[in-house]
């Protein structure tokens, strides 16, 4: 038992398996096959409280902290990962840009609705020619005028951006001013001209939530939509995205997960030879190591969620868990896959479509190579991955500090 898994953490794991096999598992499929975007399940989700565990309750949170939001990724992506996919534009990097660097103003408007799965969020980087280096490569540009920007450019793995209400979309405001150029914005394509997303077709991820290509075309962002100063655009989406290592990693473990009690299953119920292909050596190795690998990683996820909770130095640890456990997922898709055989890519089974959900935990909030190079840096002692620990200049939504701020909004 893990002593970080309080009864309270256990409660909310056993109330995400009920929502999921109760809400989710049994209409899921449907969804697929029309290539629907599930809004109403995300709207239940929003009820349930599954996407406002990190937040304080003055915005409508729970409060209960990044390792009751890594359990709920984790059961989630376990029980079905292709509606886990909106997870991070719901109740992480999406909301979390907006609580870190906007307005008391901004964050009362877009993050409460948000988390509640009332509007469906989006978060915009990365660009075709980015990759790991967004910022520096990034050719999207707003130049303003008046009180409006006008963002024109193209952005690659939009995802939910064709059914967004509210999203975060970083742009650059100084074409020649690298990192420090690069502006963060929220959206509002329902509401300003200019929006075009265009779903990519991804072999075996969901048919109902998907990823785009973002067209711009002088889209209207009025001022009063930038987060925080022109510039700031990087620290934002940097601090961001390191709680969203943690709960991708929550995302990868539950796909490792799946993918082991899929294998454990069908090896006891195929038989060859009069027996169960579980009863040969050469299985139970395949088990055996699959099932190392998840408790491995399922102790450095838990490690990077509790070190977030306390408010300790967590960049490095999240870099290790995160990548971890995306080659948990990877090692154990495969292993699944060679288990089931043939039937591996019968889509009758879900090890078939499994396997695509573990190479895309490689990329979503920095890829492998990327974990790798900040992990090796900071075991060198070239670039301390903590280096930056407290010293942002953002808020904190651990620590409810912008309560005081909304109170004194609301008085007033």
């Amino acid at each position: 038992m893990d002593p970080s898994m309080t009864p309270e953490i256990e409660a909310v794991r056993d109330m995400v398996i009920r929502f999921m096999t109760q809400e989710v598992a049994p209409v899921m499929e449907g969804y697929e096959k029309r290539g629907e975007f599930p809004r109403e399940l995300v709207r239940k989700a929003g009820e349930a409280g599954l996407y406002g565990a990190v937040f304080p309750e003055s915005v409508g949170g729970s409060d209960m902290g990044y390792m009751a939001a890594t359990v709920i990724q984790e059961e989630m992506a376990r029980i079905d990962v292709r509606f886990a996919a909106c997870n991070n534009q719901q109740g992480s990097t999406c909301p979390s840009c907006i609580y870190l660097g906007g307005t008391p103003e901004q964050i009362e408007r877009y993050v409460p609705n948000l988390i509640a799965g009332k509007t469906i969020g989006m978060m915009s980087l990365t660009e075709s020619g980015g990759g790991s280096d967004a910022e520096g490569n990034m050719k999207t540009f707003a130049r303003r005028e008046g009180d409006v920007y006008r963002i024109s450019g193209q952005k690659m793995w939009a995802s939910m951006a064709n059914e967004t209400d509210v999203g975060i979309l970083f742009a650059k405001t100084d074409r020649d001013a690298g990192a420090k150029g690069v502006t963060a914005f929220i959206v509002e394509p329902r509401k300003y001209p200019g929006w075009k997303a265009e779903p990519i077709e991804m072999m075996g991820l969901s048919n109902a939530m998907r990823t785009n290509v973002l067209f711009l075309d002088d889209f209207i962002v009025p001022v009063e939509n930038r987060l925080g100063a022109e510039g700031d655009g990087f620290k934002i989406i940097m601090r961001a995205l390191q709680p969203g290592r943690v709960t991708v990693a929550g995302k990868a473990l539950g796909v490792a997960r799946a993918c082991f009690e899929d294998a454990v299953r069908y090896a006891n119920e195929r038989e060859l030879r009069g027996q169960a292909i579980g009863r040969f050596q050469m299985i139970q190795s395949d088990i055996a190591e699959m099932a190392v690998a998840i408790e491995a990683s399922r102790a450095l996820v838990y490690k990077a969620a509790w070190c977030m909770d306390n408010s300790m130095p967590s960049n490095r640890i999240s870099s290790i868990a995160k990548y971890h456990a995306s080659q948990t997922a990877k090692f154990c898709a495969d292993k699944a896959m060679q288990i089931f055989g043939g039937y591996g890519l019968a889509s009758e089974y879900r090890v078939s479509w499994l396997r695509s959900y573990a190479d895309l935990a490689f990329t979503g909030e920095g890829s492998a190579n990327v974990q790798k190079i900040m992990i090796a840096e900071d075991a060198l002692g070239y670039k301390i991955a903590d280096r930056h620990h407290g010293k942002t200049g953002l808020r904190d939504i651990r620590k409810n500090d912008v309560a005081d701020e909304l109170q004194q909004r609301q008085r007033a």
